[in-house]
């Protein structure tokens, strides 16, 4: 009996031909269509768009087969694009809805399906349980309608177009392009094999800026790296940084959604640094003011900016279907997360990795500093924090065991503080009394333990993490 299909923190994904099949993928098609026919909503479109992994374009085709069939008007990227690209073409076609066929930064095998709503965001919990109560049905039944692609394109309920210069038009209203063009930067982009290949060199050239592009062919088997932006995954681009005079380098996982930072030194930036430079930009470079909406998996320095510069600070479960419609609800200024993922006002409410990375290289033209002397800047401002995150692979097995010791440990203090109080709306969130923090909690999407921590000393981070690794049974 084929598994039932569940949506994570960020859409479902699977094991390529074991779990993610053409057929799974059908009944997925199948249940959106139902879902919006029911909703009233198949008279507006649905987008459908794909990244570079492993047979993504004909996943994309048979999903936009079935959808077509159903009488919904299909909207097909020509060719593959980021996520971000894709989530705007939404909202530029004022479409109902799109399905985007990736695993985002997941390994190789991987494949995966996002949804997302008119808007163009990640769809909210009470509705991906709708959705996913529609694709089941047709997994109950097997009952799926197809119409060949060929045919559904020549009668025109299937439409392929080009996503990228309504995206493109679009962020030259966010930050001035041309400005970027002629600051003289030199950026070193890891496109990591992914989506968001080409993207800055584009934008970009046509100035005394200089773009030198890394792992930027298409590449299924993402060799000698897991296309996910974080330190241990960057070494050549930090080993490139740290070679040449390069002013700062950029990454994009396998989606472009997420960034990652490398300073003039070849030293990764956290995603905690990055998240709080981004929103120190905003509110101080900028100008701007709103609201700050943060995961729980973010750093405690956006707290203190928001008491700064007097904007408010909104904490959500980890996932952009919790972020979007807070950031709508509060007219946010920008929303993010640990993972590397950050939206903005006035733009897509969804997580923009090309967007961060022209909104960090602005605010480095514009403050006249280095990635790292802005880490200074930065923590001149809210004091020094220092972060870091592990994964733990377990045997899926094992999850209930590890959960059960995990929820049996209520500490008084933890390395000598306080515990301040602990939240357990998204795992096991223990605040300490001087605002160090650690997090347990597991990964929506893989057969992973995710250990966070945050606090004034690397090696306290350390001792914080081992913590984590203790209360949950699963090594030092």
């Amino acid at each position: 009996m084929t598994a039932a299909i569940r949506f994570g923190t960020d859409g479902w994904r699977g094991i390529i031909a074991e779990d993610f099949t053409f057929e799974n993928v059908r009944y997925c098609a199948q249940g959106v269509a139902d879902f919006l026919n029911a909703s009233g909503l198949a008279q507006k479109g649905l987008v459908v768009g794909y990244d570079k992994r492993f047979a993504s374009e004909d996943f994309a085709a048979a999903a936009a087969e079935v959808v077509a069939a159903n009488g919904v008007k299909v909207y097909l990227c020509e060719e593959s694009a980021p996520t971000p690209v894709i989530s705007y073409a939404i909202l530029h076609r004022d479409g109902a809805g799109g399905i985007i066929i990736t695993a985002s930064h997941n390994p190789r095998s991987w494949n995966g399906l996002k949804y997302r709503g008119a808007q163009g965001v990640a769809a909210p919990p009470e509705t991906l349980v709708k959705l996913e109560d529609s694709i089941n049905r047709s997994q109950a039944t097997g009952s799926v309608r197809r119409r060949a692609l060929e045919e559904a394109t020549a009668e025109g309920t299937i439409e392929v177009f080009d996503p990228a210069p309504s995206y493109l038009g679009q962020i030259g209203k966010l930050v001035d392009l041309e400005a970027l063009r002629q600051s003289g930067l030199k950026i070193m982009v890891d496109s990591m094999f992914g989506a968001g290949a080409g993207y800055f060199a584009t934008i970009l050239t046509g100035g005394t800026a200089q773009i030198t592009e890394l792992h930027g062919e298409r590449n299924p088997f993402f060799p000698g790296i897991r296309p996910e932006p974080i330190a241990s995954n960057l070494s050549e681009l930090c080993a490139r940084l740290k070679e040449s005079d390069a002013s700062i380098g950029l990454a994009t996982d396998g989606d472009a959604d997420r960034i990652g930072i490398v300073d003039e030194n070849g030293v990764y930036l956290t995603t905690q640094q990055v998240f709080s430079l981004l929103t120190l930009y905003l509110l101080e470079v900028r100008g701007q003011h709103g609201a700050i909406v943060r995961t729980i998996t973010s750093s405690a320095m956006l707290d203190r900016l928001g008491q700064l510069y007097d904007a408010p600070v909104y904490q959500t479960p980890v996932g952009f279907k919790y972020v979007a419609p807070k950031m709508a609800t509060e007219d946010a200024l920008v929303g993010g997360e640990e993972s590397g993922g950050y939206a903005y006002r006035g733009h897509v409410l969804e997580r923009d990795g090309i967007v961060s990375g022209l909104f960090f290289l602005d605010l480095m033209a514009r403050m006249k500093m280095s990635p790292s002397e802005l880490v200074q800047y930065l923590y001149g401002k809210v004091g020094a924090h220092y972060y870091d995150r592990v994964d733990v692979r377990f045997p899926a097995e094992d999850r209930k065991a590890i959960a059960s010791r995990i929820a049996g440990h209520r500490p008084a203090s933890i390395e000598n503080t306080a515990v301040a109080r602990i939240d357990t709306e998204d795992g096991y969130h223990f605040v300490l009394a001087d605002n160090s923090w650690l997090l347990v909690r597991f990964s929506g999407t893989e057969p992973l333990l995710r250990i966070y921590a945050e606090s004034d000393s690397p090696e306290r981070v350390a001792r914080l993490l081992s913590e984590g690794r203790r209360m949950a049974g699963v090594g030092s």
